[in-house]
């Protein structure tokens, strides 16, 4: 009996597209910057900024794993 590679298959291929890991990437990357804006200072303006920079990044980072997800 022959069997068919898992690896080979529409939603794994979907999965292992570079657009997904460079969203991802970027994601991280953003949520970096704003875990550090966080620790740079102490002032409410730029803590208030760098959680909304801390939630874009994430967000962003998530949608590119619910996209693996779904393939």
């Amino acid at each position: 009996m022959e069997q068919t590679p898992k690896h080979n298959t529409d939603s794994m291929k979907r999965a292992n597209e570079v657009s997904i890991y460079k969203l991802m990437a970027v994601g991280i990357i953003i949520s970096v910057l704003g875990v550090y804006l966080r620790f740079a200072a102490d002032s409410m303006t730029l803590s208030i900024v760098s959680w909304a920079i801390l939630f874009i990044g994430s967000f962003i980072a998530c949608k590119g794993v619910f996209k693996i997800l779904a393939a």
